[in-house]
């Protein structure tokens, strides 16, 4: 059994290259003492965090139904009820769909606040105590323009992170903006209220997340699974615009909103030793937001999250299985 932290990256649909790569590592005999995620990289985390092998992880997936991910809220009609959303409530969808996917699955698992996912008794006894989490979330509290790791910093929002909800802050996590609906969390002793939304808008893979910072050598590897392409090739899988050019002053508020989401990460991922650490699974089979990915594309983002790990592992002279076809 080998051990290694995971940083996995936001990226919505694509996110099944995600789950497919985390497959691998464990039938490759991994376990992680500690996952960070973002979006969809959040809601795999959590499954394995929870303790989800190879075989659970595939059934609880196979009980997502993707085209239900953008549920429309009353009166549930095409075109009205998301222009509804987002004139009332911020986002074109509700989200509460995969919210509660989610907590159904974790509860099966025997874990439905962040107090179940306690790092081990031989695990992070050297690290701060509210850092002491197998899973940490990112998402973005804009109200006071700051990245929120959660349950680390629920002590921000004067809130027990042993008592909050797991579903939740993933939830929050993949507010995609103009999406789905931006969250709330209310700080109980002073009564102000952050809007939460997607951790990517500051940070989709903050690879960096785990790093020593006393100068002592890791007890292991951190593993990076990204699926967004570097900037500028990448530019239209995190803002996609059909194929057709934009107006010159769009295309600038384009590239502007990509170096906000992509900009902070793709200055880490420079770095060697960075790269070194990265499994880049090919996603551009399948757009982020496309909920009804046909059965072609879907094997496809499997397919290639198995090879990339397969290609990783290989490359550090590591023994891998035999591939295995979706």
């Amino acid at each position: 059994m080998q051990q290694a932290d995971l940083v996995l990256e936001g990226g919505g649909v694509k996110g099944l290259a995600t789950a497919a790569a985390v497959i691998r590592l464990l039938e490759c005999g991994y376990r992680f003492p500690r996952i960070a995620g973002t979006s969809v990289g959040a809601m795999i985390g959590a499954l394995a965090a929870a303790g989800a092998g190879a075989a659970r992880m595939r059934s609880c997936l196979g009980r997502l139904n993707l085209s239900r991910i953008p549920d429309r809220a009353q009166p549930a009609l095409p075109l009205i009820s998301e222009g509804l959303g987002l004139l009332t409530r911020s986002g074109a969808y509700v989200g509460d769909y995969f919210r509660d996917w989610l907590d159904h699955e974790l509860q099966a698992l025997g874990a439905s606040t962040f107090g179940d996912l306690r790092c081990d008794s031989d695990q992070g006894t050297d690290l701060p105590t509210e850092q002491r989490y197998k899973l940490v979330v990112l998402a973005t509290d804009v109200t006071h323009g700051r990245l929120l790791r959660l349950p680390w910093d629920y002590h921000l929002l004067h809130r027990d992170p042993d008592e909050q909800s797991i579903a939740d802050a993933v939830r929050m996590s993949m507010s995609l903006p103009l999406v789905f609906e931006p969250q709330r969390l209310t700080d109980p002793v002073t009564g102000e209220e952050s809007l939460i939304v997607d951790g990517a808008v500051l940070s989709n893979f903050a690879v960096e997340i785990f790093d020593r910072t006393d100068g002592e050598p890791a007890r292991w590897p951190t593993f990076g699974i990204r699926l967004l392409p570097d900037l500028p090739a990448g530019i239209d899988d995190v803002f996609p615009t059909l194929g057709l050019p934009l107006l010159p002053p769009l295309e600038l508020l384009k590239k502007i909103l990509v170096t906000a989401f992509v900009g902070h990460d793709q200055s880490h991922l420079n770095r060697p030793e960075v790269r070194n650490r990265t499994i880049t699974i090919n996603t551009s089979e399948a757009g982020i937001t496309e909920f009804d990915i046909p059965a072609a594309k879907r094997c496809a983002l499997i397919r290639n999250g198995r090879e990339a790990v397969d290609k990783f592992l290989a490359n550090r002279n590591e023994t891998t299985p035999a591939p295995v076809s979706c």
